[in-house]
């Protein structure tokens, strides 16, 4: 078995945001090259790391190579995420490298950010899963369920009691 290590994430590793998101925008298929992920302003948000706002995340590292990741964001009202649910609820963003998949990683992420969660009283994390993501199902496993009024966009919440 593969030892992984999950640590926080730091400022100075926010570039591996910007390959997480393109590649979670192209989760089924060849949707959006990084130029535009990084030109879209409804995109580009989730490339943005900001523990000054509150930003928090984990790395998961396989011999010291990153190949997951997983990080809160305080996106305001004002320039919502695609999950926003209030200001006081961050939004998660989690990838782990394909070649990492179903090996349990993607879970560690998420129970790490959900410990910073509760450690933190937030009331909850908040996330957008496009319909027919699989990853969907990890997020149902977890605790995570449809926000009524926005299932169609496949807003999805856990909440920390």
């Amino acid at each position: 078995m593969v030892s992984v290590t999950i640590r926080a994430l730091h400022p100075d590793e926010a570039h591996l945001l910007q390959r997480a998101t393109v590649e979670n925008f192209n989760w089924s298929s060849e949707r959006f090259t990084t130029s535009e992920v990084m030109a879209s302003p409804a995109m580009v948000y989730y490339t943005e790391f900001i523990p000054t706002r509150g930003d928090f995340g984990y790395l998961a590292l396989i011999e010291d190579e990153p190949v997951g990741v997983v990080w809160a964001q305080f996106l305001p009202q004002s320039r919502p995420g695609w999950g926003f649910v209030d200001a006081s609820t961050p939004e998660l963003s989690l990838w782990v490298e394909e070649s990492s998949r179903r090996q349990g990683i993607g879970r560690a992420l998420i129970w790490a950010l959900q410990h910073e969660a509760r450690r933190r009283d937030l009331p909850g994390l908040s996330i957008s899963v496009e319909a027919g993501n699989p990853a969907r199902d990890l997020y149902l496993s977890e605790g995570f369920s449809d926000v009524e009024g926005k299932e169609a966009d496949g807003v999805m919440l856990w909440r920390t009691s």
